[in-house]
């Protein structure tokens, strides 16, 4: 896999996380817990996707 090919699945996986946390949040039965590991992932996605962009 090419380096852009990754930088991109990297961004389509953070852009469906911000999704999956929108609606989440949305919801009057969310789970906090549930809510806060997704938001965990999608940092560490953006660190990784500005740690790859950055060489």
């Amino acid at each position: 896999m090419s380096m852009n090919s990754h930088l991109e699945a990297l961004k389509k996986k953070h852009e469906t996380l911000s999704e999956h946390v929108e609606v989440l949040q949305r919801s009057p039965a969310s789970d906090d817990i549930e809510v806060a590991k997704l938001k965990k992932q999608k940092l560490m996605l953006k660190e990784e996707i500005s740690r790859l962009s950055a060489h």
